[in-house]
């Protein structure tokens, strides 16, 4: 079928009012106006000893359809991801104050008492922590015996270390025997001071001077 070459400039000029408040290549509204108009514009063309057919009709109107639907889907998919970030960005605001646990080899301490927690992936018949400064040095070890999987806490008595305690860290082995050694995660209790976002992720500023994305969280307490 042929059909006559098509100018269009009417139908931009009609469509000027239009563009002023919304894009025509982004709102599905506008594309399927613009679509129509075109598809009419078309039938006014044609030639008249060789017309358009329902068939060819029915895949213009498919294809439309199909474009518009996805952007639709597009338009709905970017709404809820910018309300999923507001979401986001309240629910971390809401922590500000509160204590969080990540993952990471620091105590928290109370008085002369300094508190630690870990992750055990499976059960462990001998655990113990040892407390060791930034240069590896141990300075005390905690017996813990035999453990089940899960999180587990400790408490180690800091009354006699005479340095910086803040500056002590705490690493887990455990096993179950010989050379099977079972995973321990070590796991910081901080507070959170600030929120934030990076690339699209809701990140938390802790009392520790560190700064983690909130999916990395372990717990709240």
């Amino acid at each position: 079928m042929s059909i006559t070459p098509i100018d269009t400039s009417a139908l931009d000029k009609g469509a000027t009012t239009t563009a002023k408040t919304r894009d025509s290549s982004t709102d599905p509204s506008a594309m399927q106006d613009r679509f129509l108009k075109l598809l009419v514009a078309q039938l006014n063309n044609q030639d008249p000893m060789n017309p358009l057919d329902n068939a060819q009709m029915t895949t213009q109107m498919a294809q439309i359809n199909t474009v518009t639907g996805l952007q639709t889907l597009n338009l709905t998919m970017q709404s809820m991801a910018e309300q999923f970030s507001t979401m986001q960005q309240i629910q971390g605001i809401s922590l500000i104050g509160r204590s969080v646990l990540s993952e990471g080899d620091r105590m928290s301490f109370a008085d002369k008492t300094g508190k630690g927690m870990f992750d055990l992936a499976a059960a462990a018949k001998d655990v113990k922590v040892e407390i060791v400064t930034p240069g590896g040095t141990v300075v005390d070890s905690i017996d813990m015996g035999a453990q089940e999987s899960g999180r587990r806490s400790f408490e180690w008595d800091a009354g006699k270390y005479q340095g910086n305690k803040a500056e002590l860290r705490f690493r887990v082995t455990a096993s179950n025997g010989g050379e099977t050694t079972v995973k321990a995660t070590p796991l910081t209790q901080s507070q959170v001071l600030a929120t934030g976002t990076k690339a699209g992720a809701l990140t938390l500023t802790l009392d520790n001077g560190s700064t983690v994305n909130y999916a990395n969280v372990m717990g709240v307490l």
